[in-house]
Parts: structure tokens; C-alpha cells; sequence
């Protein structure tokens, strides 16, 4: 086993990670710096300071992410309308290789000589984050408890726990709750029942959303602007970008919008089934998609819809640092320079549905050319004839030798 004079741990402070800390303190003989992102998850974080500290971790890094996270990792993947799998809106995958970020920066900024986390061995996590540290600091030592020690389940971590007086709240409590992560973006649910994919979920599982039965009778209108791809007003308000996805949040979760139950293919090579709950980031999704159908070029719109899948994958299996992401990234970042205007979105009962969309200054929309009303010249109908005759010329000529196949082989019965 490798000396480790110091390692910084991602630290929730809840049941895994308080016990990876003191078995990293045990196992290694090392300090242990304790590091805590609010991205948005909506529970208080200050409650692991406490617990770090009662552990006795002397350096606790406690840092407010949120704006961070949507403005330079959720914003920039909305731009290529990403999805995973043609629904999984990547709300775990994304916040991912920002917490490997700020990971290594501690790490350089404390001395520290590795880093750990809490991802289990079965996961997809455990691969982003040590891309994500490779990726930033390729000398650094990561130390995946999982993947070491014996504590193999719940039962165990919690025996471990009253061994070594570890405070964790809940722990009396019979049954083992949902594996839930959550941010600004979404919030997952793996386990327990779901581990059979043909039972359906609870209705007390959801958090985030009413279930569409229960959403309000009556639609309810939103505006959102745009400026370069990125969603910068609701209504006119001029907000922030994490302002701008927690207020989408509240208002998908109202009207039952943004639920999933997907059984999605790992990148470690099982196929899974989770739930997620991604109410602001499907209204987003829906208004960009329709922004860009007034202002983005046919075949520009065409190949960034060829190569979003293969941008979901890069994301999904931990490559945010590639240099083919960012080779994307900036592809798709110049798609967006006249992509400004607004949408009007009508919400109701789990539906977003786009019902109004402009762009005064960039807009490919030509009223006087689409209309079916007279267009005063603007188009020659005419001009189709020779444009379907070229087009069909290749299809013309296969047709023309299958039929003297046909010819042939009839005058020879």
C-alpha cells in the first residue's frame, strides 16, 4: 500500500462517506481533508462541517457551486440539446466533473498527494470522477474505498459505524432508502424496488413533482429568452442561471412535468434502471429546441442532432476533460452566436408544450416565403420541377436497370 501523507475526500456526511472517512484515517494512517459541494442538492451542507470536524478532519472545504455548475456545465450542455439514450437529461453525469475539479484544486491548494470518493465499484461515477482527476492532475493518487475494503453492504457500514461511534442519523430505521443523488438539474432514485424494472414506483418516491393527475387543472404560460443559446430571463425577469433553472424547477414540479423511469445501458457494461425527476432541465430542453428552429441553418440543425449522441456518450462516461468534448464544445458553442429570441411554453398535467417562438434580429423564418397566400414572386413553384428531377436521378436510374432486370428474365420464361 502506497504512503499517503494526506487525501482530500468528496464528503457528503452522510453514512458512505462518514465511514470511508475514519477507514481512510484507519487504513492509510493519513490526514484527510473533508470537501463539500453545494450544487443544488436542496438539504443543508453545513451539517457535514460538524461532522468532519466531531471525525476530526482539521481542513473543511464547504463551497456554494450552484451558479458555477449551471453556467459552465449545465448551460453548455443544453446548447447541443443533449440526451443520453434518447431520454436521460445526464442531470448525475454532469455534476460529476465539476466536484473532480474543485476536488484537484484543493488537493493542490492543501498539498494533499491523493484524492477519494465514495462511487462504489458497480458504478458509473467511479469512472468520472478518475477521468475527471486524471484528466486534471495525472500524477495524483485516487483511492476508491469501495474497491478495497470489505464492507459490502449497508448492514456492514453500519456496523462499522457503531464500532467506531460514528454518528448517522436514520440509523435505527428498518429498510434501506432509495440511492438518491440530486442538483439544481435533477434528482435520481436507484434501489429497492426499482431493482425490478417491471414494478412500478411509488408515488411517495417523487419529490420534486406532483404526479400529472394531481397537477393543477388549468395551463399555465411562460416566457423565456434567449441570448447565444443560453436561457437568460422567465417572464421578463432577468435572472441568473442557477436562479433561472430553480425557478424552472418549482414551475415544472407544480405541473407534474420531468418524471423518468428509464433502464439505461452503464458505461461499466450492466444495464440499470433509475428514475429521475429533471423538471426545469425538460422545459429548457423544449424551449431551446424551438429557438433554434427559427435561427439555426437546416444542415448546421442536422448535423448538431447527428452528433448529439455521441456528445450524451462523452458526458455519460466521464470525458467532460477530452479533448474530443471540448473539440465539440466549441463546435457547438459557435452554432449558438445567433441563437437569441424568445419562447412561450404552455405547461400542463406533465406536458411543455411550445406554442410561440421569435427572434426580431436573427430569425430564418421568411413569413413572405413560407406563406401559402400569394407570395408575390418571392418563390418560383416552378423552379421544383428541376429541383425533384435532379434529386430522383439516382433513383431513376437504379429503377431503370431493375426493370430491364425484370424485362430479361420475363422474356427467357
Amino acid at each position: 500500500m502506497k504512503k499517503i501523507k494526506k487525501v482530500v475526500l468528496a464528503f457528503s456526511g452522510g453514512l458512505d462517506t462518514s465511514v470511508i472517512l475514519k477507514w481512510l484515517q484507519d487504513t492509510y494512517q493519513c490526514e484527510v481533508v473533508t470537501f463539500t459541494a453545494d450544487i443544488g442538492q436542496g438539504e443543508e451542507v453545513e451539517p457535514a462541517r460538524a461532522k468532519a470536524a466531531q471525525l476530526g478532519v482539521n481542513e473543511i472545504y464547504i463551497d456554494d457551486l450552484r451558479e458555477e455548475f449551471v453556467r459552465d456545465f449545465v448551460f453548455p450542455m443544453f446548447r447541443a440539446n443533449t440526451i443520453y439514450e434518447g431520454e436521460y437529461l445526464l442531470g448525475t453525469s454532469i455534476a460529476r466533473p465539476l466536484i473532480a475539479k474543485r476536488q484537484i484544486e484543493i488537493a493542490r491548494e492543501t498539498e494533499a498527494d491523493a484524492v477519494s470518493h465514495g462511487a462504489t465499484g458497480k458504478g458509473n461515477d467511479q469512472v468520472r470522477f478518475e477521468l475527471g482527476y486524471y484528466a486534471l492532475q495525472p500524477d495524483i493518487h485516487v483511492i476508491a474505498p469501495w474497491r478495497e475494503w470489505d464492507l459490502t453492504s449497508r448492514e456492514k457500514l453500519l456496523q462499522y459505524a457503531e464500532l467506531h461511534g460514528i454518528p448517522v442519523e436514520m440509523k435505527k430505521k428498518s429498510g434501506s432508502p432509495y440511492s438518491m443523488d440530486a442538483n439544481l438539474l435533477h434528482i435520481s432514485y436507484e434501489g429497492r424496488i426499482l431493482e425490478d424494472p417491471a414494478v412500478e414506483p411509488e408515488e411517495s418516491m417523487w419529490r420534486w413533482s406532483v404526479s400529472p393527475e394531481q397537477a393543477p387543472d388549468h395551463p399555465e404560460y411562460l416566457d423565456i429568452e434567449f441570448k447565444r443559446g443560453d436561457a437568460v430571463s422567465l417572464n421578463g425577469r432577468l435572472l441568473s442561471p442557477a436562479g433561472i433553472l430553480e425557478k424552472l424547477n418549482q414551475l415544472g414540479g407544480k405541473h407534474g412535468i420531468g418524471r423518468l423511469d428509464l433502464v439505461e445501458n452503464r458505461y461499466v457494461g450492466m444495464k440499470s434502471r433509475g428514475c429521475y425527476e429533471t423538471p426545469g432541465g425538460a422545459i429548457l430542453l423544449r424551449a431551446h429546441r424551438a429557438i433554434e428552429s427559427i435561427t439555426l441553418d437546416r444542415e448546421v440543425a442536422h448535423l448538431k442532432d447527428d452528433l448529439m449522441p455521441r456528445y450524451a456518450a462523452l458526458i455519460y462516461n466521464g470525458y467532460w476533460w477530452s479533448p474530443e468534448r471540448k473539440m465539440m464544445q466549441a463546435m457547438i458553442d459557435a452554432t449558438q452566436e445567433n441563437v437569441n429570441g424568445w419562447v412561450r411554453l404552455k405547461l400542463y398535467k406533465g406536458n411543455v408544450v411550445v406554442v410561440g417562438r421569435d427572434s426580431p434580429a436573427d430569425s430564418l423564418f421568411d413569413p413572405h416565403i413560407a406563406t401559402f397566400e400569394d407570395d408575390a414572386g418571392a418563390y418560383n413553384q416552378a423552379d421544383a420541377a428541376g429541383f425533384i428531377k435532379l434529386n430522383a436521378l439516382r433513383l431513376r436510374i437504379a429503377a431503370g436497370i431493375e426493370n430491364n432486370k425484370r424485362k430479361k428474365k420475363k422474356s427467357f420464361q
